[in-house]
């Protein structure tokens, strides 16, 4: 028996609106700095280090909001699902070409999949949600899968 029904599954391909954010050298050296990094390029800011894109896209949370690890309660759109208790599922990204100071990036997101498997200890319900970030000429700069899974 499914415990996912068909209002779950209508968000399966639905677009957020697109969020634009302009990258500046300082935004870079800050994250280079907070998580060590050790190449020039990033530490002077000429190229984002990997992950950087990591919550780019997201809206920035207010402190009362945040679950006690730090992380926003359940800010991404998306189906209200049986299943409440959720974890991370992997993250799969493809950079298309380095993140530089003075870029004016657009982020797009998506529910590309919604399902569900029986776990060990009970259903589980997978939500992979896609990324996809292009600079101000439309070219692809990068791809973010993610998947979280409720249980």
């Amino acid at each position: 028996m499914s415990i996912l029904n068909e209002s779950h599954k209508e968000w399966i391909g639905k677009e957020e609106a697109p969020t634009t954010i302009e990258i500046s050298r300082r935004d870079i050296q800050k994250y280079a700095a907070a998580t060590e990094q050790q190449q020039t390029k990033y530490l002077l800011g000429d190229e984002a280090p990997p992950m950087f894109i990591f919550n780019l896209f997201s809206d920035i949370s207010e402190l009362h909001t945040m679950r006690p690890d730090g992380l926003a309660r359940g800010t991404a759109p998306g189906p209200s699902l049986p299943l409440k208790r959720v974890m991370a599922g992997g993250t799969e990204i493809r950079q298309h070409k380095p993140i530089s100071p003075g870029q004016t990036l657009t982020g797009t997101r998506k529910i590309t999949d919604l399902y569900e498997k029986e776990g060990r200890t009970g259903p589980l319900i997978f939500t992979v949600r896609s990324l996809v970030v292009t600079d101000e000429t439309g070219e692809l700069v990068l791809e973010e899968i993610q998947t979280g899974i409720a249980r």
